[in-house]
């Protein structure tokens, strides 16, 4: 059976989800999830929420989705042993010794590869089948004919998403928020950088091909295609910063297509609430100038109609849907927006009303014009109907019951529901009937008020025997009963700890630091090996997300997860900044699967990076084998989007050059040769002036996109120099203007 999974941010919006027919709740905590500007759940309310959702057979999973800092690693722990203790179902990872933590310690609850991982193939999917998880969620980006063919062949469940907000930048992939404005996506603190606005600069020719939201996505929006849909174990709706009605309409609307009961005006009512114009996504083909909608970031609304006149201080609607008072419209004029409440509408003669479907006035200040859209983008009574189904049973679980009562002998019931059997006996003797036994029609009476409960009446079993039976006295069974069966319903859920087992330790001996150098040309390359730099990533490179393995010689830089699967057993390898690498743990499980370096995180700074070396060293009596990137325009974003595309530039990525520019500086944008775009800092990320005070670090890596070959032989040279000079005071506290390593800021 398909599984229907829902968003939850806060408590109503969980019970909205519940109510409208999902199956299972994801959430987030105070810390560890990659929302971390929902209103999210403490201890206290998760209870509560688990409470809530297991008595109506709805499992709860937890974003713990983010990169783990050194320092946070023991509370990372603890917290995991909280919901273990809690009852929590499974836990959704981005970080490699958090998914590892699950494994090894928890029976019950399960391991889940989170989005953020960036698995998008067969081979990242049963790399991780291997290693323990009970579930991937693939990337947005993998088709529906890949994901179908990985759940047949590696036969583990998988996620996917099928509604909400899209990232443009894979996810995981995306460094921008983190990197130009120090709050990181992988903290779940993204800001949302690929919703503002950015020009298109045509480097080549020094012109603007104009200015727009080039990096924002539309919504996706899969209901057309629930029949593919339903050979997937689990449809994940994205929403965690939306309001409960959010919530209930876009799930009821799910609910409606996997049980086969949904209309037309049913698929429409998804644009009564939030939405930036819908894609069917990568996920069934979208085109990839498509996925974007460049003319407004936020909630677009659905046409209504369209100003038709101007009458002093009124305007004239002429209207192509309904209106109601206290909607609130938005009239897009001249490329601007005026967003207002519909407090008063009119018809022609004046007279006030509260709803039109034709032709009607409404008085506004701002100067319109005729043929001026209108959208509504809150339709009132629609929000009403919403609301009203927050917290409905959307179903109900049958209690049967059977009645003993003898006079002068205790009530005994016999009562079944979720799957338990639930004997009760009061304490007060029955006494004999003079005029009105009770009947079976009575019991019955009382049994059903079961409204503030899960349980709806089936089966009732009494035979009536002269005895009397107060109401009080059946009411107090009732209660009883059903606290009794909702107690051994969560009493059943329990979960257990695994028996630890020793680990071997891994560990290197300390290496005199060497240079490495990633390139993008040709000509860098060559400018590499003539300035005599033995280790050059550049055909040798498999990058995350980009997964056509070839055969290969030699040692190679590994980027993702299914490159790991693919490559370990015929090639060495070192992982690369793009497995979000910060904490020591992770590197010793990518250790374990072979790796002979890894490269850290554009996201640790100095004492981070400390950090990771001295638990590292006191975990496995050595220390980890480490390469760093020093030098470059540090990759903000990869994507499956080509933005040149979406601004009819398709083909002229091979003779010309473009950048991004917004208020504080430009992007260049390279474009590779699958379409798949990477856009950079425009800054360049520079320590080599503290090179020798960075120690621990067996290599150092210099990125080199855009340079010359003058340029690369410039900065190779220095860092030669500087890697064999001598020591900068105090210089880790000096910071760097490239929001890279080092940052004073700790993210």
């Amino acid at each position: 059976m398909t599984e229907l999974l829902a968003p939850a941010g806060n408590m109503e919006a969980l019970k909205a989800a519940i109510s409208n027919g999902c199956d299972a709740i994801y959430l987030g905590m105070q810390k560890f999830g990659a929302r971390a500007y929902s209103s999210n759940f403490d201890l206290e309310s998760l209870k509560e929420a688990v409470t809530y959702a297991h008595l109506r057979n709805v499992k709860i999973y937890v974003t713990m989705n983010t990169i783990v800092f050194e320092n946070e690693v023991e509370e990372m722990k603890e917290q995991m042993h909280e919901l273990n203790e809690i009852g929590v179902d499974g836990i959704i990872v981005q970080d490699l010794a958090a998914f590892d933590y699950i494994v090894k310690n928890f029976l019950d609850m399960e391991a889940h590869c989170s989005t953020q991982m960036g698995i998008d193939d067969l081979d990242g999917t049963l790399l991780f089948k291997e290693l323990g998880a009970k579930r991937v969620v693939l990337s947005r980006e993998v088709e529906i004919e890949k994901v179908k063919e990985i759940k047949r062949i590696a036969k583990i469940p998988l996620e996917i998403f099928v509604h909400g907000a899209l990232c443009v930048s894979y996810s995981g992939n995306c460094l921008m928020s983190g990197l130009i404005g120090c709050r990181s996506g992988n903290r779940g603190r993204c800001v949302g950088s690929c919703r503002k606005e950015y020009e298109l600069i045509d480097k080549t020719t020094d012109t603007s091909l104009g200015k727009n939201y080039i990096l924002s996505t539309k919504e996706l929006n899969t209901i057309d295609y629930i029949d593919d849909l339903k050979e997937i174990d689990s449809l994940k709706i994205e929403g965690r910063m939306k309001e409960p009605a959010y919530v209930a309409n876009v799930v009821s609307k799910y609910r409606m297509a996997l049980d086969n009961k949904i209309t037309e005006e049913d698929k429409e009512n998804l644009n009564k609430t939030f939405n930036r114009t819908f894609t069917k996504g990568y996920l069934f083909h979208e085109d990839k100038k498509d996925i974007t909608n460049i003319l407004r970031p936020n909630n677009f609304g659905y046409e209504i109609g369209r100003i038709s006149k101007m009458v002093n201080d009124m305007v004239e609607i002429t209207l192509t849907r309904p209106l109601h008072q206290n909607d609130i419209i938005r009239i897009s004029h001249n490329n601007e927006d005026v967003n207002l409440t519909v407090v008063k509408l009119y018809d022609k003669d004046g007279n006030f009303i509260n709803k039109a479907e034709d032709v009607r006035y409404i008085k506004i200040k701002e100067k319109m014009s005729k043929g001026d859209l209108v959208y509504i983008t809150k339709d009132y009574f629609y929000y009403k109907e919403l609301e009203s189904s927050l917290e409905k049973e959307f179903k109900r679980f049958n209690l049967d019951i059977r009645l003993y009562s003898y006079p002068d002998s205790k009530l005994r019931i016999e009562a079944e529901g979720l799957g338990f059997n639930y004997s009760y006996e009061s304490e007060e003797i029955l006494g004999v009937a003079i005029n009105n036994p009770t009947t079976k029609e009575q019991v019955i009476k009382q049994f059903s008020r079961l409204n503030d409960t899960i349980f709806e009446l089936n089966h009732v079993d009494f035979e009536e025997c002269n005895a009397f039976i107060p109401a009080k006295l059946l009411n107090a069974a009732r209660r009883d009963i059903v606290q009794g069966l909702y107690d051994l319903k969560l009493n059943s859920q329990k979960k257990r700890t695994k028996a630890l087992k020793a680990k071997e330790k891994i560990s290197f001996a300390p290496e005199k630091p060497t240079l490495t150098a990633a390139v993008t040309t040709k000509e860098q390359y060559d400018a590499c090996v003539s300035c005599g730099i033995n280790e050059i990533y550049f055909e040798n490179v498999v990058r995350r997300n980009q997964n056509d393995y070839k055969e290969k010689e030699g040692q190679l830089l590994i980027g993702g997860y299914g490159g790991i699967y693919h490559y370990r057993k015929t090639n060495l390898f070192i992982t690369d900044y793009s497995l979000n690498v910060v904490n020591s743990a992770s590197c010793y499980e990518l250790y374990r699967l072979g790796a002979k370096r890894v490269t850290l995180s554009y996201e640790l700074n100095k004492r981070q990076i400390e950090d990771l070396i001295q638990a590292y060293y006191e975990e496995n009596d050595g220390y980890p084998a480490l390469e760093m990137i020093v030098y470059g325009k540090a990759p903000l974003m990869f994507t499956k989007y080509c933005p040149l595309k979406k601004m009819n530039q398709c083909g002229n990525c091979k003779t010309k050059s473009y950048e991004l520019k917004d208020e504080y500086g430009t992007f260049p944008i390279i474009s590779h040769d699958d379409c798949t775009t990477t856009i950079l800092n425009g800054k360049t990320l520079n320590l080599l002036d503290k090179l020798p005070s960075i120690k621990g670090i067996e290599a150092f890596r210099l990125n080199f996109t855009v340079e010359s070959k003058e340029q690369v032989v410039k900065t190779i040279n220095k860092a030669l120099s500087k890697l064999n000079g001598g020591v900068d005071k105090d210089v880790f506290n000096q910071g760097t203007d490239t929001r890279g390593h080092f940052n004073k800021e700790i993210l």
